[in-house]
């Protein structure tokens, strides 16, 4: 029969089950919204069909259909629009259910909505208090009317959505901020998943003393084979048609995540789906992504973290937050203008004139994976929010050297996460943005004038009219500052934003969490007051960890010539040495450890450092990077990654030296005179006694003394000063 027939269904009017088996017959399903006088229509089946764009929403405008290629435009349109619960469950309210359906009637003060807060929020109590004096009971029944299954949202959705409840106190912030698209996993979820899969009983063997290593990898790697029931993945689906095909990040977010005292920065996985392809592949891949995330909760480095923080019996149950990526199509690819992470309070502060309580940020152009992980041959733009324009590095000349040039992007065509040279994304009416995060890279511009790049533009990334020309600076300090009030604490954000009408930033707060500082109120003894015996290194600022004074027990350093020399296998044993020394009864007890080598701890890549993880370090006072220039060895200040968070946590005091700089003190050459007892501890490691350096201090300590407000630091062997 040539004909067709359609029909319309009133939203929120009809069972999931009559829902469920239209969406399995029909060829077309569409969603139609009315908002502030415009049509807009989101196709959610088609069958057989696909173009890249098919399942975007539309604005309808007289006879064109045109694909919505801006989050911001996509999550304000979702956010207005929509009511009712997105996610359909069972036909029989159960008891999670009953317990949310006479929510908004109910007295704010009241025990039903007391154990509302506490079931969604969690235990934490400074958390759930935050959450209990900012968020409302409509925000309550929102989060449920977007949730799949039950249990707690975890710390980083508590995280974000408590932040954004906090600056809708404030207008002039709320308004630009971008509305977020978010769906919850409740915590509960977990724990169903590892008993549907006949997994319980190797969990608990995993959570033993003696099996919490020993059994973990098994069951990791069967968490990563699970299935999931029938209903999870109903809902699933109902989640991903929502999406369309827009890119989504699948993120960890359990119940002991982003908590006073326990940022747990980049122990677990949070997971890219670039999200195209047909319907089928796309769920394929989020469950995929989900597996991903509750296998991480057995990474070696999250249970390290743990278990050093005590933690390691503590329920620590896997929520999941999937949240639409923030940024625009650009051809094939897709990503946000700027991202980057912020910091209320600035214990990096490199000039006298800073102002630790300003705030920092560490800027990047495309996605924020760079501002948030150690970037490789990389530097992105680092930002003190008093002085906005000042740079880290001291000459104009490096500039372009110390700049971000490489950025990570979703591909659209590939349905991959992609790591690309800035020089090579192209796209329409991209020097409105340019203009605004990058300089032309004229010197380099006039050098290919004869080659094949000629009439090419080069860019340097500087941030510099962004930071200059408009209110993005004062916007973001204003913003965490607010947060830094309401937390009573100073905070640690992460965002995107993206160029909006009238010129104007928009910004997308993705995570909040309190910000472990310390040496806040400690202070270093003043160089000048010290009668320096034997200096190993003196220099101004390049340190993070705020001011300290400690006496040091016992060094450990890879030699930079000899760590050079060495073949890309034998680097990663290094790393994993430095592992085993770590763990070693060497380092035991309460001691004071100096680590020190060539380049960039906890690089991924051994030409540019050592590749060691957070497990292999954590037991370690203080950790150095020394530049060997001639092997492209550099140090790079990570303030405001994930690194930096595992250092801070552990009050792991950073220094990065720079021997090549006129400002400087460094002697390297009394670590020759000292015995190296390295190869007494790992005879079988024997071959590395000149890369491997071990000495033990306790007969001449050194001391280290840092101050934040004068920038001076300071390595030394001093008569006038006292063993502890």
């Amino acid at each position: 029969m040539n004909t067709i027939a359609y029909f319309a269904l009133l939203r929120n009017s009809h069972s999931f089950s009559t829902i469920a088996r239209i969406r399995e017959t029909t060829q077309l399903l569409i969603n139609v919204y009315n908002m502030e006088g415009r049509q807009y229509i989101h196709p959610l089946k088609v069958w057989n069909r696909y173009t890249p764009t098919m399942f975007l929403p539309h604005a309808v405008e007289r006879s064109n259909i045109i694909p919505l290629m801006s989050s911001l435009d996509i999550s304000r349109i979702f956010t207005t629009a929509q009511g009712g619960d997105l996610i359909a469950g069972s036909r029989i309210l159960d008891y999670w259910d009953r317990m949310f359906s006479d929510a908004a009637e109910l007295d704010r003060e009241s025990r039903q909505v007391e154990r509302l807060f506490h079931f969604i929020i969690g235990k934490e109590e400074k958390i759930l208090a935050l959450a209990k004096k900012h968020m409302t009971v409509q925000d309550i029944i929102d989060i449920k009317s977007r949730m799949i299954g039950s249990g707690s949202i975890g710390g980083k959705a508590v995280g974000m959505l408590t932040a954004r409840a906090i600056l809708r106190e404030d207008e002039s912030v709320f308004r630009r901020l971008e509305p977020h698209d978010s769906f919850f996993i409740g915590s509960d979820v977990f724990y169903s998943f590892i008993v549907q899969n006949n997994l319980w009983q190797l969990r608990m063997l995993q959570r033993s003393p003696e099996g919490y290593f020993l059994h973990a990898d098994e069951l990791k790697q069967k968490l990563l084979q699970g299935e999931f029931p029938d209903l999870l993945k109903e809902q699933f689906q109902q989640m991903l048609e929502h999406f369309g095909q827009a890119p989504i990040i699948v993120r960890s977010s359990s119940l002991l995540e982003d908590s006073y005292g326990n940022a747990f920065a980049g122990k677990y996985e949070s997971v890219f789906c670039v999200n195209q392809g047909t319907p089928e592949s796309r769920y394929r891949q989020f469950e995929d992504a989900v597996r991903k995330v509750y296998a991480s909760t057995m990474n070696e480095d999250a249970l390290e973290y743990r278990r050093k923080r005590g933690l390691d019996q503590s329920d620590e149950q896997m929520a999941i937050l999937v949240q639409r990526v923030s940024g625009n199509y650009r051809d094939m690819y897709f990503f946000p203008d700027i991202a980057g992470v912020g910091n209320s309070y600035n214990t990096y502060v490199w000039n006298r004139e800073m102002d630790p309580g300003a705030g920092m940020l560490r800027l990047v152009y495309g996605l924020g994976t760079r501002a948030v992980d150690r970037a490789e041959e990389d530097y992105p733009r680092i930002v003190a929010l008093d002085h906005p324009l000042m740079h880290t590095y001291g000459d104009m000349g490096d500039m372009g050297r110390y700049s971000q040039h490489y950025m990570d992007v979703l591909n659209i065509g590939e349905n991959i996460f992609q790591t690309k040279s800035i020089r090579d994304i192209t796209y329409p009416n991209m020097e409105s943005i340019m203009n605004l995060v990058a300089v032309r890279d004229r010197q380099r511009m006039e050098s290919m004038q004869r080659g094949q790049a000629a009439g090419k533009t080069y860019w340097i990334m500087t941030f510099e009219r962004l930071l200059s020309r408009t209110d993005f600076p004062s916007l973001m300090q204003k913003m965490m500052k607010r947060l830094e009030e309401a937390y009573e604490y100073p905070v640690d954000v992460e965002f995107t934003a993206n160029l909006g009408a009238g010129q104007q930033m928009h910004i997308n707060l993705v995570q909040c969490r309190p910000l472990q500082v310390k040496g806040r109120e400690k202070k270093g003894i003043p160089v000048e007051n010290i009668n320096i015996r034997n200096v190993f290194y003196k220099g101004m600022g390049s340190f993070m960890g705020g001011s300290a004074s400690l006496q040091i027990d016992q060094m450990i350093l890879i030699d930079p010539g000899g760590y050079s020399r060495l073949t890309q296998n034998e680097k990663y044993e290094i790393a994993r040495l430095i592992g085993r020394i770590n763990r070693s009864d060497w380092c035991a007890g309460d001691k004071v450890i100096l680590l020190a080598g060539p380049g960039r701890w906890g690089t991924s890549t051994p030409s540019l450092g050592v590749p060691v993880s957070y497990a292999e370090i954590s037991n370690l006072g203080i950790l150095v990077e020394i530049e060997f220039e001639s092997e492209g060895l550099c140090p790079e200040l990570s303030y405001g990654t994930h690194f930096f968070q595992d250092l801070v946590e552990n009050s792991i005091f950073y220094a990065a030296v720079f021997p090549g700089r006129a400002d400087i003190e460094y002697q390297p050459e009394w670590i020759e005179r000292q015995e190296n007892l390295f190869v007494r501890y790992f005879p079988e490691y024997a071959g590395y006694e000149n890369v491997v350096k071990m000495l033990d201090l306790s007969e001449n300590p050194m001391f280290l003394t840092a101050d934040v407000t004068t920038q001076q630091i300071c390595l030394f062997f001093s008569d006038n000063m006292q063993s502890r």
